[in-house]
């Protein structure tokens, strides 16, 4: 069954603050066999650690399931460096969806911003989502 148009335009709740450190600066870039030497901003990828927590708060709450998901795109677009000492939320907002061959496109935005409310980043996925039979 199709995702439900009415969902373009919703936003869904701030994701819980998530405090940046050095430690979990560089447990992000461990995974991927680099190194870092808490000097620094974060990587150009990391939020991509609230982005998902969004992304998976918004599936929980339209009761998709994540293997149903395909990650067709990522952008990140920012007004400044994540850094350490951040405390950061992600909010994220359906852009568009269109259906396609019986997978739902979905373009989703989310804005991450600091404690203090200003947006740091904001990041676009396109999710390829397939529904099970109904």
């Amino acid at each position: 069954m199709p995702v439900d148009e009415s969902l373009v335009g919703r936003v869904f709740p701030p994701t819980s603050p998530y405090a940046v450190t050095a430690g979990k600066i560089r447990e992000f870039l461990s995974t991927t066999g680099s190194e870092y030497d808490g000097v620094g901003p974060a990587p150009a990828t990391f939020p991509i650690v609230l982005a998902f927590d969004a992304m998976n708060a918004f599936l929980a709450a339209e009761e998709m399931d994540l293997f149903r998901i395909v990650h067709g795109e990522q952008r990140f677009a920012y007004e400044r460096p994540v850094v350490p000492g951040d405390v950061l939320t992600a909010t994220l907002t359906v852009a568009s969806l269109r259906q396609i061959g019986g997978a739902d496109i979905i373009g989703t935005v989310s804005e991450i911003l600091d404690a203090a409310g200003a947006l740091v980043c904001s990041t676009k996925a396109t999710l390829v989502y397939t529904a099970g039979a109904s």
